[in-house]
């Protein structure tokens, strides 16, 4: 089983930090590679970085390559995602997932467990 749940958004100016954090409350958290994926408004939902289930590998979509970065401490169920020199476009609703495929995935439809999302502002 797995639940998810999101913290840590909020607002901040162009160039701010924030820090996510995502915690199974369930009891196979190491069996998952987790993924943050985003949604603004009118648009899409998209992947923004994934980590495979040791947290030895992380990947990323370009626009955020270099800004953000991604850990795991599966002795606590967490997954933490550290947003670094945000963007206007970064802004969006942040929602952790989790997948059973073996080194994660960028893919929407392979995840099968979701939290709740956690909004993310950023002004210019």
């Amino acid at each position: 089983q797995v639940e998810l749940k999101e913290s840590g958004g909020g607002s901040v100016q162009a160039g701010g930090s924030l820090t996510l954090s995502c915690v199974d409350s369930g009891r196979t958290f190491s069996n998952y590679a987790m993924g943050w994926f985003r949604q603004a408004p009118g648009k899409e939902r998209e992947f923004v970085g994934g980590i495979t289930r040791s947290g030895m590998s992380t990947f990323w979509r370009d626009s955020v390559m270099g800004r953000f970065t991604m850990s795991r401490d599966n002795a606590k169920s967490t997954v933490t995602l550290q947003m670094n020199n945000l963007k206007p476009e970064d802004t969006g609703v942040y929602t952790c997932g989790a997948t059973t495929q073996r080194y994660g995935s960028r893919l929407t439809s392979q995840y099968g467990y979701w939290g709740q999302g956690t909004q993310v502002t950023v002004s210019s």
